[in-house]
């Protein structure tokens, strides 16, 4: 569509916006006792008013019943878990029994490696980006080490062609083929942490099977954040946090999908524990893994029914909000704020902003990366102090990420008429 640099213009768009009665639904940190503009969702997305109410449901049913909640409380601890896929798979797109909520993201990407990443002396390379989120990158180094592999022969990063900042799927594709005799293992992020850039998961799954190995994803800035479809697109397992775009705290309960052909297997490899074994007989205490046959049967531990509590708060919100509508007010708020971006660097040649998100709305999600030209920590500083909540990444990045269901388009106006203002010093 078109736009136009009026902060009437954004006051229209917020009127004609379907979902603009969500944003009352959040606690909106506050500047000089007015909203500050928070785009920072994609590191810890705001808190939904009624997580309070959940969680003190939860409370009294412990306080309350005790030990008897298991069993006796308005959702059952015992079960708890069990509420969650059929609106999960909603949002990553799969089978109810290919998702389940436990965890914390990593730790289910080291649950997860343990069952598809299983090499041998000629296959054992790992495909992923170039500069991967640092846990990513740690959990790979140290599996590779656990195989008595070396990380630096063992892991093949794909970067961007020199002077850009975005991987082109032709190039990991090119990767997996020219790996393919030695690959036993493609995973790659869903979105890139710091570019924004959103990568071609289905065509990268169809590479990786084409070589005969697992694709496997992390989906900490995607989950919440862009259209999903891990069944179709027949990726083989994935994982993500809940705390960005899922709403759903600090270190909030994490998910994790493995595709139905996996789940349902009771002999596919993993690590086992108490909560993953067949609910019919877990009680009788006896030897012998017997896995649930579905994604549950990957879980090692109870529920943290404090933090799935949260987890549900965010969730009924997603549901009644719609991924799809999400999405699309998403696409249309990024677009605005890269109109705004790009009719600023007109008029700044000198100390504007570089944007390193593609700017096709199919290679990103909500999230907006520029390189700063001129002194980018003052920069962001100022922001700060102006009621503006980015994000910083080192050496000049700020990250801006407006969230459909609680940011607006007159947000994105101030923010870029602020920004503009204070790169004109």
């Amino acid at each position: 569509m078109l736009f136009d640099n009026t902060l009437e213009f954004a006051q229209q768009l917020d009127n004609q916006d379907p979902l603009k009665h969500f944003r009352s639904r959040f606690y909106i940190p506050q500047h000089n006792r007015t909203d500050a503009i928070y785009f920072t969702g994609n590191s810890l997305g705001l808190q939904p008013k009624s997580v309070r109410s959940y969680i003190e449901q939860e409370l009294d049913d412990w306080a309350r019943l005790a030990v008897d909640a298991h069993f006796e409380g308005k959702t059952p601890w015992v079960s708890y878990h069990e509420i969650f896929p059929a609106q999960l798979s909603k949002i990553v797109g799969c089978l109810p029994h290919e998702v389940v909520v436990m965890n914390q993201l990593t730790v289910n990407l080291h649950l997860l490696m343990a069952s598809f990443y299983r090499p041998t002396a000629e296959k054992f390379k790992i495909i992923c980006e170039a500069k991967a989120f640092p846990s990513d990158q740690y959990a790979l180094e140290s599996q590779v080490r656990l195989h008595g592999f070396n990380p630096s022969e063992a892991i093949v990063e794909v970067a961007p062609a020199e002077g850009k900042h975005s991987i082109q799927t032709h190039q990991i594709v090119n990767a997996i083929q020219e790996h393919k005799n030695q690959l036993a293992l493609v995973l790659f992020g869903g979105v890139h942490y710091y570019s924004g850039q959103l990568f071609d998961i289905k065509s990268i799954t169809a590479a990786a099977h084409a070589a005969g190995v697992y694709a496997g994803f992390d989906l900490a800035h995607a989950a919440g954040n862009v259209v999903l479809k891990l069944h179709e697109w027949n990726v083989d397992f994935a994982c993500w946090c809940s705390y960005k775009y899922l709403n759903s705290g600090p270190g909030g309960v994490a998910g994790a999908y493995i595709h139905e052909r996996f789940s349902t297997d009771k002999e596919f490899p993993r690590l086992a524990g108490w909560w993953g074994y067949s609910k019919e007989s877990r009680f009788k205490m006896e030897k012998g893994f017997d896995p649930i046959p579905t994604a549950e049967g990957w879980q090692v531990s109870n529920a943290p029914i404090l933090s799935m509590a949260a987890h549900k708060a965010s969730l009924d919100i997603f549901d009644e909000a719609g991924m799809e509508l999400l999405a699309e007010k998403s696409r249309k708020l990024t677009a605005y704020l890269l109109y705004i971006l790009a009719l600023m660097n007109k008029d700044l040649p000198e100390n504007g902003v570089k944007i390193i998100t593609p700017e096709n709305e199919n290679e990103r999600g909500c999230q907006v990366s520029m390189f700063v030209k001129q002194n980018a920590r003052l920069i962001f500083e100022s922001l700060l102090k102006q009621g503006i909540v980015a994000d910083w990444r080192e050496p000049n990045v700020i990250r801006v990420a407006p969230v459909p269901l609680y940011n607006s388009f007159e947000e994105v106006w101030r923010f870029g008429s602020m920004l503009k203002k204070t790169l004109q010093g």
